[in-house]
């Protein structure tokens, strides 16, 4: 398997060059090859085709990187494989330099070429195109001597979704539907209750460890993340304006509107403290005066006028966190088999070229020794695969399913866990009515 990169070199082109040709990742540089330069010199090679040509670009040279699986390629092999790639995609026409880095858990290739062709004097074009052109060739290379080839969308699914290597916490909240997108989503919801405006709102989540972006569209990045997400991508109502119209919509509410917590009504008979001491009765009775004031300006507050109509409400509630929970469960099957699929489809990739080398000689009792479980696993997966579908699922395809299921998931959680909330506090107001009223109150 070969995972491949490819970045530009803007600046300190000498210091990358000595970075990838250093002794001890190299084997004493035995695992140093060049094409139209030397080592010690690129650095100025590369400048001076450069000027030959009057080329004037901030891009000195590019740097590829091709990864192998750890245990599949031997130097020798990786060493011989990224020469060729060179060969493949450069043409002759690219001074470069090519080393092999053994220091790593992962054998892998850096290849450093000069970003002017020394025969048209032009740059090379690294897009999309060009880069795809590269990872043809290098699957195609990994097939030619019997290394297994890497799928794009399953390294991205395994990345996103498998929970190997995950923290109880991450793993947590992977489950609950609580990562990723759902987090921002969730400490966006978080700031907005608490802030007063937009100014106080970007300093709530700059204390949430947030860097903020602005431009078309609103974009936020954690510490702990690479890249910035745009706050469109996680709903409708993250949205620049939608946040500013959320935030003034909470700002615009009386304090007491603004989600009150409400006490418990203390049972003055059975409390040992109430009957041990007066001033504590006293307490009490001030207390329990004061929670049931709350309690029925609060049912007041939400438009309940009765506590039978409470009660409906409160069953109605119910009733749609049942539902949601429904909901998830369904969504959560549907990412297991999904999930499962995925990893069947990764087996069989991974492991046709043995099943095909034993397929040609089925009586070689030591290939298949060898082999056994690798083919085992290929022919369950292929099987189980087949009582589904036709022809192999096209794993960009699963992918694509599942961000939308998690996506949904997420969506559903938190309206789960505002609604369990909600119904939190809806509870405490018909335990402290009953307790301190015992009678239904009307209008």
């Amino acid at each position: 398997m070969a995972i491949t990169k490819i970045h530009p070199i803007k600046s300190t082109l000498n210091l990358a060059i000595a970075y990838i040709t250093n002794e001890e990742k190299t084997d004493e540089k035995i695992l140093v090859s060049t094409n139209k330069c030397f080592a010690s010199t690129a650095h100025t090679a590369f400048i001076k085709t450069r000027e030959d040509n009057k080329v004037n670009g901030t891009v000195l040279a590019i740097h590829l990187i091709q990864s192998f699986m750890p245990g599949e390629a031997t130097p020798e092999i990786a060493h011989q494989i990224g020469m060729k790639l060179c060969k493949r995609i450069l043409k002759d026409q690219y001074e470069f330099v090519l080393t092999t880095h053994i220091d790593k858990g992962h054998i892998h290739n850096h290849i450093i070429f000069n970003n002017v062709n020394m025969v048209t004097g032009k740059c090379y074009q690294s897009n999309k195109r060009s880069y795809h052109q590269i990872r043809y060739q290098s699957d195609k290379l990994c097939k030619e001597n019997n290394l297994s080839v890497i799928d794009e969308f399953y390294e991205t699914y395994r990345k996103k979704y498998k929970t190997n290597g995950k923290s109880w916490y991450e793993n947590d909240k992977f489950k609950k539907g609580t990562s990723w997108k759902s987090r921002l989503q969730f400490d966006i919801d978080k700031a907005i209750k608490q802030s007063k405006d937009w100014d106080d709102f970007i300093k709530r989540m700059a204390t949430l460890n947030y860097e903020i972006k602005y431009g078309k569209h609103i974009a936020f990045k954690h510490k702990d993340k690479e890249r910035f997400t745009r706050a469109k991508t996680i709903g409708d109502d993250y949205t620049e304006e939608s946040l500013k119209e959320r935030i003034a919509e909470i700002s615009s509410i009386k304090t007491f509107a603004v989600k009150k917590c409400i006490g418990n009504i203390i049972y003055m008979n059975t409390n040992v403290k109430v009957k041990e001491s007066k001033s504590h009765e006293y307490w009490a009775t001030k207390h329990n005066l004061k929670t049931a004031t709350d309690t029925v300006l609060l049912m007041r507050e939400k438009g309940f006028k009765s506590i039978s109509q409470l009660d409906e409400f409160i069953k109605e509630s119910a009733d749609k966190r049942q539902n949601l929970q429904d909901k998830i469960k369904v969504i959560d099957k549907k990412i297991s088999v999904l999930s499962n699929t995925m990893e069947q489809v990764h087996t069989v990739k991974m492991y046709r070229q043995i099943y095909l080398e034993y397929k040609k000689d089925p009586s070689d009792k030591a290939f298949f020794e060898e082999h056994k479980s690798e083919i085992t696993l290929y022919e369950n997966s292929l099987s189980d695969l087949k009582k589904s579908y036709s022809k192999l699922p096209n794993s960009k395809d699963i992918l694509k399913e599942l961000d939308s299921l998690h996506e949904k998931k997420n969506t559903l959680m938190q309206e789960y866990s505002s609604a369990k909330s909600d119904m939190k506090e809806l509870y405490q107001i018909r335990k402290n009515y009953e307790k301190y009223m015992g009678k239904e109150m009307e209008r």
